[in-house]
């Protein structure tokens, strides 16, 4: 009894520190576009209740529309490959939360650089798929056999002109993924290379480099603690922080306020949840469990298990043409041999009682192990979110080649097919939406991801091999 009134509480107060820290952010966007409003419409709103709102719905609405019409897509040939920056769970990407960065801005270090905005919770499947064809153009096609198996409509949303439709083996793109965003790619990546987009001929050489910012490469502990099961990392538990995150999305998609979706949309449209659809039996069927996208398991966190991250990583390749680098974070360390977190203040607060419970993780010994080779101890390592170990490269259910950096020209010149990594002390937002707190790191950071996309990650032609002359 003692154990479970421990276990309420502990939930109370995650629960409380994630919705304090989702409030902080979606209000910090609210402000910063209602102040651009009244700027741009030479009143204050303040003095004008009625118009905040509108305001509001009208930047919102603006944004989202700009989105749709794939504001000032990339065409030009010969000129330097794009470098897009995927986000993680809960992320957003340009024209969602009116003019907050995901990445804080660093997009603004290049001016060939592609936010897209994917879904947020949707699984890494999908987010393939939508990233896709937000580069290349057309309607997202999910697949005639995974939607039928996951009960979702089998299109989505249609880009009437691709950010960057001439990408093909001669126009690769440079990716920079964050948490999840990267397993998104790496998925994308093995799509290309098994042809499996219709109407498209692609390979694995549409890809040139993948940067891994605090990459969830091998999967997570992290989801456990949340509510997945340890014993299939399928299931959730009755009671526990994802059952809310659930009932919340729910509610949210089904009530489909479009300014307030708009805004900030979770990204399980094509689900189609809203009550316009549904009906309130429809809802009743989702909150039970017997409908919708965590009814099916397709959604992100049974992506990040253990076991689904092995299952998956069973069918991705390293391809010896692509390069790669990955930043692990850590906020971490040894105080007489047990692993604690490192510090107090250079923590994020909705984050480090988050790292304290995953450097405690144990499996379950009644459960049997995610992978042959498991240890508890290799997994304590981690930044609140990840594990240290799962974000250096890809390792279950076998490693990679790879290569430990300790300095940056330690890999120059940079060899294809190799995972480069090091590892940083960061938690794992440090370096995305608030750009202050991570201070110079940031700067050094991305300059450095930003400078290897330019300099050291690219393919050298084959030479011409002169004709000889009679």
């Amino acid at each position: 009894m003692a154990r479970f009134i421990l276990s309420l509480m502990e939930l109370g107060v995650s629960a409380t520190v994630h919705l304090l820290f989702g409030f902080y952010v979606f209000s910090t966007a609210v402000a910063a576009d209602i102040s651009q409003a009244a700027a741009a419409s030479g009143c204050l709103l303040l003095r004008r209740p009625a118009a905040a709102g509108a305001g509001l719905v009208n930047v919102a609405a603006a944004g989202e529309e700009e989105e749709r019409r794939g504001a000032a897509p990339i065409v030009l040939d010969g000129s330097p490959p794009p470098i897009v920056l995927v986000h993680g769970i809960f992320g957003f990407g340009k024209g969602r939360l009116g003019g907050l960065s995901y990445f804080a801005g660093a997009e603004k270090k290049d001016d060939r650089v592609l936010v897209p905005d994917l879904g947020s919770l949707t699984s890494i499947h999908d987010r393939a798929h939508e990233l896709f064809y937000y580069l290349k153009g057309g309607q997202v096609d999910y697949g005639e056999e995974h939607s039928k198996l996951c009960g979702h409509a089998r299109f989505g949303r249609t880009y009437d002109k691709g950010h960057y439709p001439v990408w093909d083996e001669q126009n690769p793109v440079h990716f920079v993924g964050h948490s999840a965003g990267v397993q998104v790619v790496r998925v994308l990546h093995q799509m290309l290379a098994d042809k499996a987009f219709p109407g498209h001929d692609t390979s694995e050489d549409w890809i040139l480099s993948l940067t891994s910012l605090s990459g969830a490469l091998n999967g997570t502990t992290r989801t456990y603690y949340d509510g997945m099961l340890a014993e299939d990392g399928r299931s959730m538990k009755s009671i526990c922080l994802l059952q809310l995150c659930r009932i919340g999305v729910i509610i949210y998609d089904w009530l489909d306020i479009p300014w307030l979706k708009n805004y900030y949309n979770f990204g399980f449209d094509h689900f189609e949840m809203s009550w316009r659809k549904q009906g309130f039996s429809g809802l009743i069927d989702l909150l039970l469990g017997h409908t919708g996208p965590f009814a099916s398991g397709d959604w992100i966190l049974t992506d990040l298990t253990l076991q689904e991250s092995l299952k998956l990583n069973s069918t991705l390749r390293t391809f010896p043409d692509t390069f790669y680098f990955s930043y692990a974070t850590k906020r971490t360390r040894k105080l007489f041999g047990i692993t604690v977190p490192s510090s107090v203040l250079g923590i994020h607060p909705m984050l480090f009682l988050r790292v304290l419970q995953m450097c405690m993780w144990r499996h379950p010994q009644n459960a049997p192990l995610p992978y042959k080779g498991y240890r508890d101890e290799d997994w304590e390592d981690n930044d609140g979110a990840l594990n240290t170990f799962s974000m250096t490269h890809p390792r279950i259910p076998i490693e990679h080649p790879n290569h430990f950096v300790v300095d940056d020209s330690d890999c120059h010149p940079l060899q294809p097919g190799i995972w480069y990594y090091k590892i940083i002390e960061a938690d794992h937002i440090l370096f995305i939406v608030n750009r202050e707190r991570a201070g110079v790191q940031f700067d050094l950071l991305y300059d450095g991801i930003f400078q290897r996309c330019r300099k050291h990650a690219f393919r050298k032609s084959t030479p011409t091999v002169p004709k000889e002359t009679s």
